[in-house]
């Protein structure tokens, strides 16, 4: 039995990671910008839906962090691959992508400046989470695939035009990002349950629950300590690696 359960977890995770990938190669042909996240969200919903009703909220986390993974690995990708074509692709990139560039080049705009930063990310938090709990996970999933692909978009750009690709890709995702990354998807499982739990008829662990969005939390306080703390030097490393 733990056998079976373990091929289906994995299995499970496989099949998340094969429709991922596809829903780029859908909207990379179609070219509609805002039907990407929607894509992206159809790929994974269902095998966290999967999870959650047979009561394993740690296999849904796993399987939504999995998915995250696939989505930035994609998302990098493709900016390496094609920088400006694909501003074209991703939600408001274009836009973020100039921002951070800047900061590279410059040390200055928001990533350095906890004034600006902490009210930005503030908001996106309580919007997420709003939306996770208010719509069962529908609405949060495709601001999160947005939010994954602005700064996939930044980090393959930036490898595109720098000296030292891999070594960008690697240092251009910020840890105090990635971070943050995991906080919004664990709590984007955890606040779906409710709606999800009565829509569907599963009970929901919440001691599991209370655990897992407790670290979360945490997650997001670390976000903003290190950020805080190390993005003047890590804008100073990635300029050197860069080579501008």
């Amino acid at each position: 039995m733990r056998r079976a359960d373990e091929g289906d977890a994995s299995g499970g995770a496989a099949v998340v990671v094969i429709a991922t990938i596809g829903s780029y190669a859908v909207g990379w042909a179609v070219g509609v910008a805002a039907l990407l996240p929607i894509l992206n969200t159809l790929a994974s919903f269902p095998f966290m839906v999967a999870a959650l009703r047979r009561g394993d909220l740690q296999r849904a986390v796993a399987r939504m962090l999995v998915w995250a993974l696939t989505m930035g690995v994609c998302a990098t990708g493709v900016s390496y691959a094609r920088p400006w074509r694909s501003g074209e692709l991703f939600l408001r990139s274009a836009s973020y992508r100039a921002e951070m560039f800047t900061w590279v080049m410059t040390g200055e705009g928001a990533e350095s400046t906890p004034s600006r930063f902490i009210p930005q990310q503030a908001r996106d938090a309580a919007l997420f989470t709003t939306l996770a709990l208010a719509t069962g996970g529908l609405a949060a999933m495709p601001m999160g695939a947005v939010l994954m692909n602005q700064m996939g978009h930044y980090v393959g750009s930036l490898a595109a035009a720098s000296a030292h690709p891999v070594a960008t890709m690697l240092l251009a995702w910020h840890p105090w990002a990635i971070i943050r990354v995991a906080s919004f998807v664990v709590l984007g499982v955890i606040l779906s349950a409710p709606i999800l739990g009565r829509a569907l008829g599963f009970p929901v662990d919440w001691t599991a629950a209370r655990r897992f969005a407790a670290r979360a939390c945490g997650g997001l306080v670390c976000d903003i300590v290190l950020k805080t703390l190390l993005a003047p030097a890590w804008q100073r490393l990635l300029l050197r690696v860069v080579g501008w």
